[in-house]
């Protein structure tokens, strides 16, 4: 680094050089984190965590404080309560949104940082748990932490000028991930819980079941009903199809394609189609998928076989209907 008229500058060098001293400051600050991290800590920080009714209360200033809000988030989006505050809203204020049950996980690379000391005197009042992420385990915030997660910069932030946080929220975004991991494991947290707390976008839809979006009042005729019959029951529940039933049992299905082709058939042999009972029409065995099955994957029979609708089963029972239309509505095709 050279220093010209009372100003930092950063050496010349390829801007490749200059990525590659960002990629190696980070490779080496994570490879200390991962030789000196404490198990036993992350520990006792999630076992305070499940013990309590209280929220994760993020902050920070800067780079450290939009670290703070994804930690927040991913938090919250396992299952942890938590959100994010400025510290100086805080000292203005909105202290109040934060409760004695509450947790309070502190960022600041340097441990130093003015705004976060002088919230502390008030989160102490509070009697609040105090956690922090800082590079600096000697630093006043360390000091006054119940559970410091700390990390080295072996190479600095690997900035050109070595000034701008690059490394160091690399580190705390990963600190971050790890005490949402050990909280997830600790609790038991599953896909089907993470699946209620994302019920938009791709990743909710990617774990939705079948038994979630499957119509349960369904179309049915007994084996005995006329094609008539059929048609009405097609046509009152629009979803193209009828099942056919003996009492609670599943015989079949009546499709649109069934229809055309018992007309054909009729056609050839001289018959009366009105004639014809649902039973004589349907198909018998339609491909079906058990309740549990994920959307995802009755997505996959729908466009492997080529059809608009799949029978959905619990045990040997039919549940109900899964429609092409109610995967596409999830957004799951």
């Amino acid at each position: 680094m050279t220093q010209r008229s009372g100003s930092f500058q950063a050496e010349a060098q390829a801007p490749s050089l200059a990525a590659l001293q960002v990629i190696t400051a980070t490779r080496r600050a994570m490879e200390a984190l991962e030789a000196h991290w404490d198990p036993a800590l992350l520990e006792a920080f999630t076992d305070h965590l499940v013990g309590r009714r209280g929220r994760v209360v993020l902050t920070g200033v800067g780079k450290s404080g939009l670290i703070a809000q994804k930690i927040s988030a991913t938090l919250a989006s396992t299952g942890c309560p938590s959100f994010c505050i400025h510290p100086t809203d805080a000292l203005h204020g909105d202290l109040g949104m934060i409760t004695a049950q509450d947790t309070v996980l502190i960022l600041s690379n340097s441990g130093e940082t003015e705004e976060v000391l002088k919230l502390l005197p008030s989160l102490l009042r509070l009697g609040v748990g105090i956690a922090s992420i800082t590079s600096n385990g000697g630093s006043r915030l360390a000091t006054a932490s119940a559970w410091c997660f700390t990390y080295e910069l072996p190479d600095g932030e690997g900035c050109p000028l070595n000034f701008a946080p690059m490394a160091s929220t690399t580190l705390q975004l990963l600190w971050g991930d790890l005490l949402a991991a050990y909280f997830m494991t600790r609790t038991g947290f599953t896909l089907e819980r993470f699946a209620q707390l994302h019920p938009a976008g791709n990743l909710g839809a990617r774990l939705l079941k079948t038994s979630e979006l499957m119509h349960r009042d369904f179309p049915r005729v007994p084996k005995d009903a006329t094609l008539v019959d059929a048609l009405a029951a097609m046509t009152g529940g629009k979803l193209g199809m009828t099942t056919v039933m003996d009492g609670e049992t599943l015989l079949g299905i009546i499709s649109d394609g069934d229809i055309r082709r018992a007309l054909e058939k009729a056609q050839r042999e001289n018959l009366n189609p009105l004639g014809l009972s649902a039973q004589a029409i349907m198909t018998a065995n339609p491909v079906s998928v058990e309740s549990k099955t994920l959307a995802q994957e009755a997505a996959r029979i729908l466009e492997s076989r080529k059809i608009t609708f799949l029978v959905v089963k619990d045990g040997d029972q039919a549940a109900g209907i899964l429609h092409i239309h109610d995967l596409l509505g999830a957004k799951v095709i």
